[in-house]
């Protein structure tokens, strides 16, 4: 007896339903590509009782003609696509024609549709996959798609959606996802009538400070690269701004919201030195890259893609993120207000300079009753009593002036310093330090007063200078060799690291398989702390590797760092603290430590005693 059975359209529709759509906002997301493809600037979405009485989308793309209308009803009607190739040249955000086909196997749908060219538009009903009526009608330029009474025929699906407040959040969620990208087109939210977004067209800052407030506009960093693999536009947050959940991270590809964990990490990995563990920056990135590169047909949603060069734009990802990171950073810690001076231009080439003249009357006598007759109009004396300077000696003074201009240049004023100086030696304070609870070091600077954590400052010292692998070659040979002893496997893991460890400036020998003589370490590294920094180094290290993409060397600079930096309580003289608040100012990010901690801040005058 024959069990294989060719499903009816209307049982397979559901089906479909259930994976396209399996909530009101999956339904909106659908509704709102396909507005897009149509080459709309203006979307309305209009949703009751969080999507289950009703959602519309209205837009005033190009339209549909009267057979279209009636097509884009059947299971793989698109227009997107026409052979197997497009698959993998895809640039428009729906293609498979399932999402109407779906949505109609599980609501009643209105559309209301007319082309620009036409007088009368074209309005279709369906119910559950049945076409109730078709008639031509009046209306806008372009499409209103309405669904009523979603899931009315799959009640056990109904039943299973969360209460309204939590179904809005997750439609609000798509809609947020559709408008940041989309930034050119303008969108108006409503919810029961209630206006929730009125979103004008303009650029990506823009629609991010439309959605999130105005506030964002002092969070974020730009990040722009160009590749020939990838070219990324977008921003991240500043530092200061991370929070304790993945809440605001936005990730796209040639506009379209994806989800990549490994693209992700890279976007994190950027923020390892900067931000405390289990924080979490916010990001708006959109690349651009060859569609015949990637996979989109991987995931019914189309939020999950894979491409060619994974590590690649991971890499270049990371970097572009840094990047933004590092060029910004010190700016919006250390803000010199230079004082409004008089700015004397430099003469201009091949100028001569005219004696100047005082016109005065040499007969005046204060002594006289009667007043003297004034000098006539145009005679000129000079201010030396009638005695005139010679030429000569007047033109002397600028050449004599070009010369000491060759010489010497005058050093900038404190408060004149820019960013660029900051990174040299001579930048740092002069003034004299104190030490506050022997945690703080504080010092006067022209735009403030300078507070440094002691140990998070110095933790990005000896991070930056292990980095710099050529600054560490100088090792301190131990007046007695210390012995350090660790379990099998992690003696295996210990063994693999010795190559790192010497460039770091450590001289490791092995005595047996699982015990290390120590000889030598880098400067700032006490022996009698060596068997809980390698064993606290190995549990990070064993703990980042488990992670994809995670580096090494990093890993390990950021480790030793952080378990040899000065401690808290540790006193310091005044040389001592002068030195690291210089080396802290010759670090390429001096204002925030490996561990994500800030390393100073700057109290302006106005705020002591607020």
């Amino acid at each position: 007896m024959d069990i294989i059975n060719i499903l009816p359209d209307s049982v397979a529709n559901q089906i479909a339903a259930g994976e396209v759509v399996d909530r009101p906002a999956s339904a909106v997301k659908e509704l709102l590509e396909n507005a897009l493809d149509a080459g709309a600037s203006k979307i309305q979405l209009i949703v009751k009782d969080a999507g289950r009485t009703l959602i519309q989308v209205i837009d005033n793309g190009c339209g549909m003609s009267d057979s279209d209308a009636r097509l884009c009803f059947e299971r793989h009607a698109t227009s997107k696509i026409h052979k197997a190739d497009d698959l993998f040249a895809i640039h428009t955000m729906g293609f498979r024609g399932e999402a109407l086909a779906s949505i109609a196997a599980i609501a009643q749908v209105e559309l209301k549709t007319r082309q620009h060219d036409n007088e009368l538009g074209t309005q279709i009903n369906i119910e559950g996959c049945d076409i109730k009526s078709q008639e031509s009608c009046s209306c806008p330029a372009g499409t209103s798609l309405a669904i009523k009474n979603l899931f009315f025929n799959v009640p056990a699906r109904r039943n299973f959606l969360k209460k309204d407040s939590v179904e809005l959040s997750h439609i609000e969620e798509i809609f947020k996802r559709v408008a940041l990208i989309n930034y050119h087109t303008d969108y108006t939210f409503h919810s029961n009538g209630r206006v929730l977004y009125d979103l004008h067209g303009g650029n990506f800052a823009e629609r991010i400070s439309q959605i999130f407030g105005h506030s964002y506009r002092e969070r974020l960093y730009p990040v722009e690269e160009n590749t020939d693999i990838v070219k990324i536009h977008g921003y991240v947050s500043k530092p200061e701004f991370v929070r304790k959940s993945r809440g605001e991270q936005y990730l796209f590809v040639n506009h379209r919201f994806i989800k990549h964990p490994a693209l992700s990490a890279a976007v994190e990995k950027a923020y390892a030195e900067l931000i405390p563990d289990r924080h979490y920056p916010s990001y708006f990135l959109h690349l651009e890259v060859d569609p015949s590169r990637i996979d989109i047909n991987i995931h019914p949603t189309k939020t999950e893609v894979k491409f060619i060069d994974e590590h690649a734009l991971f890499a270049i990802l990371r970097a572009a993120t840094k990047k933004a990171l590092g060029q910004f950073s010190l700016a919006t810690e250390l803000e010199f207000n230079p004082i409004n001076e008089v700015d004397f231009a430099p003469a201009p080439s091949g100028y001569i300079p005219q004696q100047p003249t005082v016109n005065y009357n040499p007969d005046y006598n204060p002594f006289q009753s009667t007043a003297p007759k004034a000098a006539p109009s145009g005679h000129a004396h000079s201010s030396s009593y009638g005695n005139q300077p010679k030429n000569s000696q007047w033109t002397s003074f600028f050449d004599l002036k070009k010369e000491s201009d060759a010489e010497t240049t005058p050093a900038p004023s404190p408060t004149q310093l820019t960013l660029d100086q900051l990174s040299t030696p001579q930048s740092a304070p002069a003034s004299p330090c104190m030490q506050v609870k022997n945690q703080f070091i504080v010092s006067v600077m022209p735009s403030g007063l300078l507070i440094v954590d002691q140990h998070a400052a110095h933790e990005r010292i000896i991070y930056e200078r292990l980095c710099n692998r050529h600054q560490c070659a100088n090792a301190q040979q131990l007046l007695f060799p210390v012995n350090c002893q660790f379990s099998p496997a992690d003696a295996d893991i210990f063994n693999e690291l010795l190559p790192d460890l010497k460039q770091y400036g450590f001289e490791i020998g092995s005595i047996g398989q699982t015990t290390f003589v120590v000889t030598a370490t880098p400067p700032d590294i006490s022996d009698s702390e060596l068997q809980q920094i390698f064993d606290q180094m190995l549990v990070e290290y064993k703990s980042a590797m488990i992670q994809k993409f995670a580096d090494r060397h990093q890993c390990l600079c950021r480790s030793i760092a952080r378990h040899t930096a000065v401690k808290v309580g540790t006193v310091l003289q005044q040389a001592e603290m002068q030195q690291l608040v210089a080396d802290l100012f010759c670090c390429q990010m001096p204002s925030m430590s490996p561990s994500g901690q800030k390393t100073m801040t700057i109290v302006q005058p106005e705020n002591l005693l607020n």
